[in-house]
């Protein structure tokens, strides 16, 4: 009953987190956009109120005319829309959707025995610091490094080596797929953590400026912009985090730390691309095809780099069944998908699952309501188990009962031979 409640509590959290966190994001890209389309307004009645950009646009139907004062408008408007709460519901669903995922079952989800055998407290408390000290790393960054003309570029080279660094320890201290979950949900932080700590803040103070009639302090403005656009920059990294648990090859990998940190570059640059290409259309500056092309190369040297090694050619005595990726357990003979000619007996692969999987699906515990405690069961389940086991490696969670490359070859041959129950 836990793991069913777990489910759905999964399910409702993702599903939560997903809607609000295209609120959160759209918002965000629509913002940055919207700053770099502004051009100088042409109404005097405009710049003589204070107004230091306008854009027209046409959209479902009808034109809108976004007007932006740079440090405060001639007087404040009855009704003031703050975005604040898409930032903080997508922040608090993406927490509890890890707590239920994650931290709930850290024993299986966050530790792996071969990286860190430490307790569960222990590793869900160290979880959890990283994403407060990454946020205060960060932002004392922002606050000694992020002034002058030189400020940004000096903020950027020291985000990227704390998050290298941070991406580093995280794969060399929990388990794959947990780790790049927590190095996103550790940026992600960070960003609700600007809107929170920063950028309302500072609004409400230039608010409060004008309610009082005290002049507004520009740098309050200045610091909101700049960790909004830092925000835009988080989006893609965070992303390619969050969505990389479906794909077991990128955390599985040797060097997971290294395919974590060429994604995230990727995705950064390729956000710059989309960001300069809206000055690049008013002239403010050159075409941003560069960046866009080393985010291409990147994902392309990941793709060669990460290729999975060819399958051994069978020896003429071997015969073509004895020919086995090691990768996915499959027979590489030019009839991979036919049946081998050494077909494992059922009793070969009930010893491996009941040695391996029947922790968490045997008659005691059936985790997923999947039990495969028996002949039938065991070939009711037989395609799940083929792509959980040998193709996308995701079970044993983290390996934790020790299944062998030779097991999931087994396993592997079993069902290609029509998985038979005899």
């Amino acid at each position: 009953m836990e793991s069913y409640l777990l489910d759905w509590a999964n399910l409702l959290l993702r599903w939560v987190h997903v809607i609000t966190a295209i609120a959160w994001i759209g918002s965000s890209f629509y913002f940055v956009f919207l700053d770099s389309s502004l051009t100088p307004p042409l109404n005097p009645a405009l710049r003589a109120q204070g107004a230091t950009g306008e854009l027209w646009a046409v959209h479902g139907g009808g034109f809108y005319h976004p007007v932006k004062y740079a440090v405060a408008p001639p007087a404040l408007p009855e009704r003031l829309h703050w975005f604040y709460w898409e930032s903080y519901s997508t922040w608090l669903s993406g927490f509890a959707l890890m707590s239920v995922s994650y931290l709930w079952n850290a024993q299986v989800y966050l530790i792996d025995p071969a990286k860190m055998a430490w307790s569960p407290p222990a590793a869900v408390a160290v979880a959890l610091a990283f994403l407060v000290v990454f946020w205060l790393a960060y932002h004392q960054i922002c606050l000694r490094l992020g002034h002058g003309p030189k400020g940004d570029a000096r903020v950027g080279v020291a985000v990227l080596l704390l998050v290298c660094a941070a991406s580093w320890l995280a794969c060399h201290w929990f388990a794959g797929r947990a780790a790049f979950l927590l190095v996103g949900a550790m940026i992600a932080t960070a960003m609700s953590a600007n809107v929170l700590f920063v950028i309302i803040p500072g609004q409400r103070r230039v608010v409060q400026a004008i309610k009082a009639g005290q002049p507004v302090d520009p740098i309050h403005g200045q610091r909101g912009k700049q960790r909004s656009v830092h925000n835009t920059y988080f989006t893609l990294p965070v992303l390619f985090a969050m969505l990389s648990n479906h794909y077991s090859f990128t955390w599985s990998h040797p060097q997971n730390w290294l395919v974590l940190i060429g994604m995230m570059f990727a995705g950064a640059a390729i956000r710059q691309f989309f960001v300069m290409r809206h000055g690049f259309h008013l002239g403010r500056n050159r075409h941003p095809w560069p960046y866009a092309a080393v985010g291409l190369v990147v994902l392309a040297a990941l793709v060669v780099w990460m290729r999975p090694p060819a399958p051994p050619v069978a020896s003429a005595a071997a015969g073509p069944a004895a020919a086995v990726s090691p990768a996915l357990g499959v027979p590489s003979s030019p009839s991979a998908g036919q049946p081998a000619g050494n077909t494992p007996a059922l009793a070969q692969v009930q010893a491996v699952i009941e040695q391996r999987c029947l922790a968490c699906h045997g008659a005691q515990v059936q985790m997923k309501n999947v039990r495969l405690d028996s002949p039938a069961a065991l070939q009711q389940h037989a395609q799940a188990v083929y792509q959980q086991v040998v193709v996308t490696r995701l079970m044993p969670m983290n390996n934790s009962t020790g299944l062998t490359e030779e097991e999931r070859a087994l396993i592997g041959r079993w069902f290609l031979s029509g998985a038979p129950v005899r």
